[in-house]
């Protein structure tokens, strides 16, 4: 019923570099076909006349108000599973306009209305369709649109009623153990046959580095595997390490870890991990509880040193690495900029909002005070969101270029996401001058249509 972009999986692992950045008007994604193998796809760029022909003939198929750019996009959860109701209940599928959620791009506010008991999410929006990848955006910004699987992915990760208190979700793309101490034996033995940036064996180095790296293990937490929120995870995990080894080359000020790599400083048996993570002082509520804001980019990358064994094996206390504090600081302050042109970064981001709204709604029980069990959004066999195939193993990415004659280290991580942390007294902000107060006032739910379940 819901549409499942496949995405690719694979983690990534450093060498010593050339930067292969992506041609001019191209833009980078990924794909897995048929034979389950991971490849770099691009797509043309949309811009100049073709994309004012592309956004002219998406503006043609969408309704005049759902077209239209709003600052505060307002949809009740409640009206809208009516909706969906309704349609499922004629043997119909939910519109596009539901699937996009009335093109809504990001969700900043939670409201609750005790009077119609109406739970509302609200947030700028604007017509959408989808760009030359398939991913569905802003006919205007670019932005990448919220999508009702994601949301619905959130809410069932915080159902009514469950104790969810440090919930975890993410994912995980690392070496194994038997694919580290492979790779380490290799690099011993064919590091001796080089003896020169331009000796013809490099390239061979690098093949042969991924081969006995082998394939690395994917862990999805929290969530199914088979949803596209999974797949968006993983992928911008992915793209992020691929920035970060110097394999793709991003359109913002972001330093790549291998650009400031030293190997005169370097561990030849250090693994860098760089994970996403939510910065938690991210939410306002207001004293009555009945409005929530979400304030920020709430997105930060963060790392950690490990140390790797002869044999392969891992453990915490690496020594600190300069190039890769640098890496993760400009990527974590850039996110807004590196968010608004690629797609992946404002999906990623939009997850990371969506789980810490449905976190904030279960928390403050408004299933049970609305009166809602959200029977119809809860229920995979009326809503089939695991419709992709669950990823478990990626082949690994070898960058190769020479800085010194040392090898430079492999990349684990992946997303980590506690949203109840946000929620916590420790990290809440306070409405003190009551503008998200007076936000709420200015929302008006009376007077809707008959089955609208959203409004400007």
């Amino acid at each position: 019923m819901l549409r499942c972009i496949r995405l690719a999986f694979i983690a990534a692992m450093v060498l010593v570099l050339p930067n292969l950045a992506w041609a001019q008007g191209q833009a980078a994604g990924v794909e897995v076909k048929a034979d389950g193998v991971l490849r770099i796809k691009q797509y043309q760029s949309l811009s100049g006349a073709l994309a004012e022909q592309w956004k002219r003939e998406a503006q043609a198929k969408l309704a005049p108000d759902v077209a239209r750019v709003s600052d505060k996009r307002k949809i009740s959860l409640n009206r809208l599973e009516a909706a969906i109701q309704e349609r499922l209940a004629k043997g119909e599928q939910p519109t596009a306009e539901m699937q996009y959620l009335a093109g809504l791009t990001r969700v900043e506010n939670v409201f609750f209305f005790p009077g119609s008991n109406d739970i509302v999410i609200a947030g700028p929006a604007e017509g959408f369709a989808a760009d030359p990848s398939g991913r569905t955006i802003g006919i205007f910004t670019g932005r990448a649109t919220i999508e009702l699987q994601d949301l619905i992915t959130a809410l069932r990760a915080f159902p009514p009623g469950e104790d969810t208190r440090n919930k975890l979700i993410g994912c995980s793309i690392d070496p194994t153990q038997e694919g580290l101490a492979n790779m380490a034996k290799f690099y011993a033995e064919a590091a001796r046959k080089i003896t020169t940036p331009n000796s013809p064996l490099t390239g061979e180095l690098a093949r042969g580095m991924k081969e006995s790296l082998g394939l690395q293990k994917v862990t999805i937490n929290g969530v199914s595997a088979k949803t596209h929120f999974a797949q968006v995870l993983v992928e911008a995990d992915y793209r992020m390490k691929l920035i970060g080894i110097g394999l793709e080359t991003p359109p913002a000020k972001i330093t790549s870890y291998v650009s400031k790599a030293s190997p005169a400083t370097g561990s030849t048996n250090a693994l860098q991990r760089w994970y996403f993570q939510p910065n938690y002082e991210c939410v306002r509520v207001t004293e009555d509880h009945l409005a929530m804001q979400l304030v920020g980019e709430g997105v930060k990358l963060s790392n950690q040193s490990e140390v790797v064994g002869a044999d392969g094996s891992r453990a915490g206390g690496g020594a600190k690495d300069a190039a890769s504090e640098a890496f993760v600081k400009t990527f974590t302050n850039e996110y807004a900029t590196l968010a608004a042109r690629v797609p992946v970064y404002a999906q990623l981001r939009n997850l990371i909002d969506l789980t810490i709204a449905a976190a904030f709604i279960q928390e403050q029980d408004y299933y049970t005070k609305a009166n809602w069990k959200a029977s119809t959004l809860m229920d995979e066999k009326a809503l089939n969101l695991e419709i992709c195939e669950a990823p478990t193993t990626v082949e690994s990415a070898v960058n190769a270029i020479w800085k010194g004659n040392r090898l430079m280290t492999p990349i684990g991580g992946g997303v980590s996401i506690r949203p109840t942390v946000a929620l916590q007294a420790e990290n809440l902000l306070k409405d003190d001058n009551g503008e998200l107060k007076a936000l709420r006032g200015k929302v008006k739910v009376e007077g809707l249509a008959e089955n609208q379940w959203w409004w400007d």
